[in-house]
């Protein structure tokens, strides 16, 4: 992914200096494992460990060299571990014993989307953080909810932080579930047999790295697991540009109900310079399709020929780093957005009366019901008067109190009674203890 929307730790997690260390690190815990069996000399598996992994952990790996050798044997993990052999010298002979490449490459790939996992839930969580903060700032600031675009009842800016507040508690536990799915090893060698191989090779291995055991993997990891993983963070992706474009459309214009921070100095248009435009929240909207791009290709990847091949692999070097670089950057970009995002409480008020009344329609068609009148009746009685206020610009109370039809059953007194804001946000404080426990 392009640095312009890169963040640094999360980029460094596919670095070659990142993928050789672990791999450097799968095959010396696999070289301890079958020291202990007695397989290979334990004095091999220290060697590979004294000289090879100061020069891993110090992120000082030769990758050019690395990449000198792949060049000419056209084969990445051949390439890695002749490497390894000339800075460990002869007891490299016993690196990669019964093991074939999908043990290393999976395995890294595990712990990779593992790394990147973590930094994903941080991001989730400092996201929450700040979504409940907003929340209860606004938990009483009323404003007009919409359906289909247009003016429905009146809820409050409090509730729409909340649900994306519960969105996105929703999501934490989708990128927890979808960590532990992906985290899985394999040291099971050529087809998954175990045959050149002991299976508590790939136990010690994986107790190492802090992954499960993969039940069974035949020469690979099951990209099921993987399509669960990539899957994920699209849905995280699609709650980012729902957010995204409550923003965008809480800023037009015609709404101003909200808008992204404008900072001193910041320009809106090369041309027209009153502008002041949502570029935050529209491209969170951009990032978020393509991440979920990135979920179509793992899950094609998932039906691979016979017991291994490698159409999935150029397409993991692909979206394995773009989908979690671009999710890590998106989440951090909305919650610098909603951290910082500008509320119009008069506006709000605004743009809540300036249909005349009708948000209280509802309330006035089951009041009638309740007073005797048939539901079909209370309909044509309340819509007749409220295209009044939408076709003439009259005030919907008054011309409710001027029908006899209406107030054959309501009082002017009852009708007053039911134009109470108060009445749209009783239960506020129910849905935010349900939704912050």
């Amino acid at each position: 992914m392009i640095p312009r929307y890169s963040r640094p730790e999360m980029v460094a997690i596919w670095s070659p200096e990142n993928r050789f260390k672990i791999w450097f690190e799968i095959e010396a815990h696999a070289c301890d494992a079958l020291a202990e069996l007695g397989v290979i000399p334990a004095s091999a598996a220290k060697t590979i460990w004294e000289k090879g992994y100061p020069i891993f952990q110090s992120g000082k790996v030769d990758v050019a060299r690395i990449d000198e050798i792949e060049r000419t044997t056209k084969h990445d993990v051949i390439a890695f571990l002749t490497y390894v052999a000339e800075q460990v010298g002869e007891d490299a002979r016993f690196l990669h014993q019964g093991m074939t490449s999908s043990d290393v490459l999976d395995t890294c790939l595990a712990v990779q989307c593992m790394q990147a996992a973590d930094i994903l839930i941080k991001d989730v969580e400092e996201l929450l953080v700040v979504l409940k903060r907003r929340a209860l700032e606004h938990k009483d600031t009323v404003c007009m909810g919409r359906s289909h675009g247009i003016h429905a009842e009146p809820v409050t800016m409090g509730l729409k932080f909340a649900g994306f507040y519960a969105e996105f508690d929703r999501n934490l536990a989708r990128l927890k579930a979808a960590r532990a799915e992906v985290a899985t090893c394999a040291i099971s060698g050529a087809v998954g047999t175990f045959a050149n191989i002991d299976p508590r090779v790939e136990e010690y291995v994986a107790k190492k790295l802090g992954l499960a055991v993969e039940p069974l993997s035949t020469q690979v990891i099951p990209r099921d697991r993987h399509a669960a993983f990539f899957c994920t963070l699209a849905v995280v992706a699609s709650s980012i540009e729902r957010a995204a474009v409550e923003v965008r459309h809480l800023q037009r214009t015609e709404v101003l109900e909200a808008e992204e921070y404008f900072s001193p100095g910041q320009k809106g248009s090369s041309a027209m310079p009153h502008k002041r435009n949502p570029v935050l929240s529209e491209n969170i909207t951009g990032l978020a399709r393509l991440i979920r791009g990135y979920a179509v290709p793992a899950l094609e990847n998932v039906a691979l020929w016979h017991e291994r091949d490698i159409s999935h692999s150029s397409v993991e070097r692909m979206i394995g780093p773009d989908a979690t670089v671009v999710l890590d950057f998106a989440l951090a970009r909305l919650t610098g957005m909603m951290d910082k995002l500008v509320v119009y409480p008069e506006r709000i008020a605004r743009n809540l009366n300036s249909l005349g009344g009708l948000v209280f329609s509802q309330r006035v068609l089951l009041s009638l019901t309740q007073a005797g009148v048939s539901r079909e009746e209370s309909y044509t009685l309340v819509q007749r008067n409220a295209m009044k206020v939408w076709e003439q610009g009259k005030d919907f109370l008054t011309e409710l109190k001027a029908d006899a039809d209406v107030t054959k059953a309501l009082s002017a007194e009852q009708l007053e009674a039911l134009f109470d804001m108060n009445y749209h946000t009783k239960h506020v404080d129910t849905i935010f203890a349900r939704v912050f426990k």
